[in-house]
């Protein structure tokens, strides 16, 4: 048995990183010499955009805005399963179509709940905002009569 140097299987992968490193170094000159220099009011400032920023970043949300991120990743997940059931349909046969509706069925039982117990109801309520609008409306017809 003969001992062979691992120095030749190396020379590829040497070949590729010094590949690699002259194109990011290419790319950083050109992006050097031939980038726009400008110093405007919020240049310096972090995550620049041309726009000079007003008020704080810490924005406060509800935590209803987190209920509905949150169940939009859980069903987004469940659509990956039945995808992935989709694409396995001839393997499965029945059982694996059976399979599927319990899991849809689940599913659907599930958001029915979050419906019925308000996890869903994240904007204003529709009731109150057409009550607060007759009393409006109410209040603004007298003064119409007056100007008749």
């Amino acid at each position: 048995m003969s001992t062979t140097t691992s120095s030749p299987l190396f020379w590829p992968l040497l070949l590729y990183a010094a590949i690699v490193f002259s194109l990011v170094g290419i790319i950083l000159l050109v992006s050097y010499v031939l980038g726009g220099r400008h110093q405007e009011r919020a240049t310096n400032e972090p995550y620049e955009g041309g726009i000079v920023s007003t008020g704080s970043a810490r924005l406060r949300f509800s935590s209803q805005f987190y209920l509905i991120a949150m169940l939009f990743v859980i069903f987004d997940v469940e659509t990956v399963f039945i995808l992935s059931w989709a694409i396995a349909f001839q393997e499965l046969g029945w059982y694996g179509y059976i399979g599927v509706l319990v899991f849809i069925a689940i599913l659907v039982v599930v958001l029915i709940y979050e419906w019925r117990n308000g996890a869903l109801d994240f904007g204003p309520d529709g009731q109150k905002i057409l009550q607060a609008y007759k009393k409006l409306t109410l209040k603004d017809k007298p003064h119409e009569m007056v100007a008749k």
